[in-house]
This record gives structure tokens, sequence and C-alpha cells, in this order.
């Protein structure tokens, strides 16, 4: 990383550049005569009081003092991904969303508030693709007050990492008190090569609607209400896979959900018993899924998986699936 300018450092950044991707060194430690440095890429997201705050593409919020840095720029966007499809963020937003349809949503501003009876953050917590027509003190209130009168936690989803992405929102959300819990990445991918890897699928059955057994192996509740079931449901074409297991209880092996959308297909809920794992089950669905949507007509896959998930990242890494942002859900400290 390249700062210096004939010979030496310089700090070529100003508080007029903030909402500007910038590459920033301060000095993190210094010990006897050795100064030790730290590198920041992100978007500078405020600049106050004599400190910084960066938002990396993760969406963590580095807080720099002005005295310690010694060096910074602005730098261009990331690069474009190569792998996979062209998608914008907001394209991939509405498309995940409506995946995970709530039961009951309101508008404030242009962020969308969703609820379904707590059943996964993704229909519980506020979409917010644009303004909220509200200073943000006053938005978050009203957010709180909404999900409080429902018994449920106030999360605010939030994305980061590429073009259009929200880092000054995660800024403000921690200015503000609000703390990430959840981080996970949207992976894209071209469709057909997840249709032709090489997997059998002659056991993976496929359903439009989840039945007892599918719901066994998705524990994600401790009783499907019908809000579960109207969460899972939705989308405009929905289909359900499941690979029956060699046991008396009827629990299926393995299980996969998929929305086709327009060009997109959405994976979801792909799992597989720890007992049958290490067979080969989870390509057989994603493959039968992806086979289902090229079918209806789509030729671009996403899905979501959280950043700590290392076995499921391999396996997606090894289906050709790029990450094109992360997304977060915040929640009042």
């Amino acid at each position: 990383m390249e700062f210096t300018m004939g010979g030496r450092l310089e700090v070529r950044i100003t508080p007029a550049d903030v909402g500007k991707r910038v590459s920033v060194r301060r000095a993190a430690d210094v010990r006897g005569e050795a100064a030790k440095f730290t590198d920041t890429v992100g978007v500078l997201t405020s600049w106050d009081g004599g400190v910084l705050s960066v938002t990396t593409k993760n969406g963590e919020s580095i807080r720099i003092a002005e005295s310690a840095l010694v060096a910074g720029k602005v730098v261009p966007p990331a690069p474009a991904r190569r792998r996979g499809p062209a998608a914008s963020f907001g394209e991939l937003a509405r498309a995940t969303a409506r995946a995970w349809e709530p039961v009951e949503s309101e508008l404030l501003g242009d962020w969308r508030l969703r609820a379904a009876g707590g059943f996964t953050r993704r229909a519980n917590s506020v979409l917010p693709l644009g303004d909220a027509g509200l200073p943000i003190g006053e938005a978050l209130g009203r957010v709180r007050r909404w999900y409080g009168e429902r018994g449920l936690p106030a999360y605010v989803q939030t994305a980061t990492g590429a073009e259009g992405t929200q880092e000054a929102l995660c800024a403000d959300l921690e200015g503000h008190g609000w703390r990430r819990e959840v981080t996970a990445e949207v992976r894209i991918a071209a469709l057909a090569p997840v249709g032709d890897l090489d997997a059998d699928i002659s056991a993976v059955r496929m359903a439009r609607e989840p039945d007892e057994a599918w719901l066994s192996r998705y524990q994600r509740f401790e009783t499907p209400g019908p809000h579960v079931l109207k969460v899972l449901g939705s989308g405009p074409s929905v289909w359900f896979a499941s690979v029956p297991g060699d046991g008396p209880a009827g629990v299926p092996a393995a299980i996969g959900r998929c929305v086709v959308d327009g060009r997109w297909a959405g994976f979801m809920a792909v799992e597989v018993g720890p007992e049958h794992r290490r067979r080969g089950l989870a390509t057989a669905v994603m493959t039968a899924l992806a086979r289902t949507a090229l079918d209806e007509g789509a030729s671009a896959a996403w899905l979501q998986v959280e950043a700590d998930n290392e076995g499921a990242r391999a396996l997606y890494d090894g289906m050709g699936f790029a990450t094109h942002h992360s997304y977060h859900h915040f929640r009042p400290a």
C-alpha cells in the first residue's frame, strides 16, 4: 500500500472527504525505537472532535485519533468482481428480501419495518433502502417502539462492501448505541454451473410446500406455527427439496429451499443431518434445486452464509459462489 509522495508519508484526506473510500495508516504502537503501523481501507464515515471513523467492508467501524494518523488518501471503489453475474446492491437486496417476506410490515419513509413473530431476523428487521424521512435518532426511536409493541427485539439490517452499500448508516447506528449481532455474506454465482455439478440427485424429492418431515430437519423453531409457514412459503416460486433418511423416524437426511424470482434463484435452508455429512448430499440438494430453477428460466444464483460458517463457505467456494457484499443485523446495546 503506497502512501508516499517523493519519499514522504502524507495525509491527503480532510473532513471534506467523509463518505468517500479511503486508505489510512495510523501509528498503532510505539515501543523503544520501532513504530508499528496499521493500515485500514473503508468508507470515511465521520471526522469529528479529532477522531475519524472508517467503516470497513465487513461493517466494522474503526475509530482513529487524528493525532495517530500518519498517512491517508482517497482511493477508488473496490474493483468490480469478475466472478458471477453482474448485480447491483439494490437489486440483490430486494431479491433476497422477497425470499423472506414478513407476516406484517410498515413503511417509514424508504425503510421497511418487518415482523413475523420472531422467526428469522431477515423477516423481523428493518430493511433501510433509502431515507427514513426523519432524523436518524427519531427514526430509531420509532423503530424501537414498533418492535416493542410486538414483543420483538428491534433489528436494523445493513450492508457493506459494495457500491451503494450502507457504511454511513452502520456508523450512525453505532453512534446511537446500536451494535452488530450477526454478520453474513451475500454470495452470487452463475446458475448453470451449479445445475451441472456431478451429483446423484436420484434420491432428491421436490415439493412446493414443506411437509412435517422437512420441517423436522429444519430445526429453527420449537413449533412451526402459521407465521413460520407463511415466511417459508413466501416468494414468487418456491421449491423445497429433501433426501429421505435411512432411519425409522422419518427425518430427512438433507433438505433445501429455493426461491425462483425472475433471473434469480435464491438458495437457503440447506441442511444435512450430522450423521449423513460428507456424502455429497448438500451438493445433490443444490444441484436438484438449480436444475428446477433453470427450467423456470433463472440464470443467476444467490445465497446467504454467516461469516463464521467455514464448512458452508468452503462448499459454496467449490460451486463458484463469490461474495457480493456483507450484511449485518444491528440491535440496541
